[in-house]
């Protein structure tokens, strides 16, 4: 049982882990010299439904993968963005561990959302001058004006679709056999408010990138 139980548990990681390429490749909001897609939504899945390791080793997989196919930031792309995921996806699944319900996954995501910033408001200090080519001070000053509220609004972003796409996943891999999971189990009537409210949330963060940050969307990624 425990051997059907973990190829059950590989083989929805797989399917999840390449959707996530799929939202990646197809779809991007770009902000200045900053990108990023909707991958950490479908991999929040997969913490949400196995844990942080599982989480964790899919952001590197997923981060690897674009790394090979369609980035065009090299080494510095692959550790952003592997960063970014494991760090969103581990503090969601970590915390949803210890309080298994609707509450535990919706504070999970405003955690989630609060150490990702943190964590790559540092790397950024760090890593972007190597990549860049400018000096700390520079990236420093771009802080209040850029890298916060573009990994703010990143991560609500992730966040919100994560709570709108859950459930549907989870459902329907249970319908097919593939999760018996309890973490699949969310009342239909707290579902529809919390959808709603991902949706009006998933709208403001969408005009913030457009408008505050003058960012655009990108259909299908180039290199």
């Amino acid at each position: 049982m425990t051997q059907k139980t973990n190829l059950k548990k590989l083989s929805v990681t797989a399917m999840l882990c390449a959707l996530a390429y799929i939202c990646m490749f197809v779809f991007k909001f770009k902000v200045g010299f900053l990108t990023f897609d909707l991958k950490d939504a479908i991999l929040t899945v997969i913490a949400f439904l196995y844990g942080p390791i599982y989480a964790v080793v899919s952001s590197v997989i997923v981060a690897g993968i674009e790394f090979l196919s369609v980035s065009d930031t090299g080494v510095y792309g692959f550790i952003m963005n592997a960063l970014s995921s494991a760090v969103f996806t581990a503090t969601c699944s970590v915390i949803y561990k210890y309080r298994r319900t609707l509450a535990g996954a919706v504070f999970g995501s405003i955690a989630a959302v609060l150490s990702m910033t943190a964590v790559m408001l540092v790397a950024n200090i760090f890593i972007t001058p190597f990549y860049m080519g400018v000096a700390r001070s520079d990236v420093a000053a771009m802080i209040p004006s850029l890298l916060l509220p573009f990994n703010l609004v990143k991560g609500v972003v992730n966040a919100a679709i994560t709570m709108i796409i859950y459930k549907p996943i989870t459902t329907a891999l249970k319908k097919v056999g593939l999760s018996n999971n309890a973490t699949a189990k969310t009342d239909l009537k707290k579902f529809v408010p919390l959808a709603i409210s991902a949706l009006v949330l998933l709208a403001i963060a969408v005009v913030i990138i457009l408008f505050a940050l003058d960012g655009h969307f990108e259909i299908i990624s180039k290199k």
